[in-house]
């Protein structure tokens, strides 16, 4: 039996024996120094009590991991879906454009492109693809299109992107529209033609596609329907 067991036998029979006189304050503080001796006399258990406490960096990550922990990121709540703008042009203000040629030149430059600006950088027009390395993205440029080619009144603008660097007059906007495919070719269609571009549509299934230069002015605008009867619209204006 080691030392520190006797004291503390001692100070039970002490407080349990019917004969004994309780435990006074002297002999708590004897038994105290008594502990501070025996811990002092024992290496081992000195070290173990004044060492610090030893931590495995590669186990502090799985530490808890069944613990509730605030998310990496804020949570998002639900958005309602988006519906399409009203559209304000009376069809009868809106001429009929001529019907869709049998090819589509302009689809390829849609295949497999996620951004706007990869549309752009995959149009036919050179001078449209080189501009289209420098874009930068800001709603603002969906307010600075060319006069003759607006955005659709009343549009929802999702996206847009341009840059007036080295020459260039890029713009490029996706928007919401509550106008049919065919009704928002044709309103480009007939202002392209009334401010001297040629202008032709094409299609691709339901999408609607008109495009078109004038001197080194260059546009391709494609348009395609939404389950609510509106479109999904995205545009590429060069000069102008």
């Amino acid at each position: 039996m080691t030392r520190l067991a006797y004291p503390l036998i001692a100070l039970l029979l002490a407080g349990c024996g019917g004969d004994r006189a309780p435990a006074t304050t002297q002999d708590l503080a004897d038994l105290d120094r008594e502990l501070a001796t025996d811990n002092q006399r024992d290496p081992a258990l000195t070290a173990a009590l004044a060492g610090q406490i030893m931590v495995d960096p590669a186990l502090v990550q799985s530490a808890n991991a069944h613990a509730i922990r605030p998310p990496d990121e804020p949570q998002s709540a639900g958005i309602a879906p988006d519906q399409p703008p009203v559209d304000p042009v009376a069809a009868s203000a809106v001429p009929a454009a001529p019907a869709p040629r049998a090819d589509c030149p302009d689809c390829a430059a849609r295949k497999n492109t996620l951004t706007i600006g990869a549309l752009a950088q995959r149009q036919r027009d050179p001078a449209t693809a080189n501009c289209a390395a420098a874009i930068g993205y800001s709603a603002t440029w969906a307010a600075r299109l060319p006069e003759a080619l607006p955005l659709y009144p009343g549009a929802t603008i999702r996206e847009a992107a341009g840059t007036d660097a080295a020459g260039c007059r890029l713009r490029v906007v996706a928007f919401v529209t509550g106008a049919p495919p065919a009704k928002a070719v044709a309103f480009y269609h007939a202002r392209a033609r009334a401010a001297g571009y040629t202008a032709e549509v094409q299609a691709d299934r339901a999408t609607r596609i008109v495009g078109g230069t004038r001197a080194d002015a260059a546009f391709v605008i494609y348009a395609d329907p939404r389950a609510d009867g509106g479109s999904d619209v995205q545009m590429v204006v060069n000069g102008g």
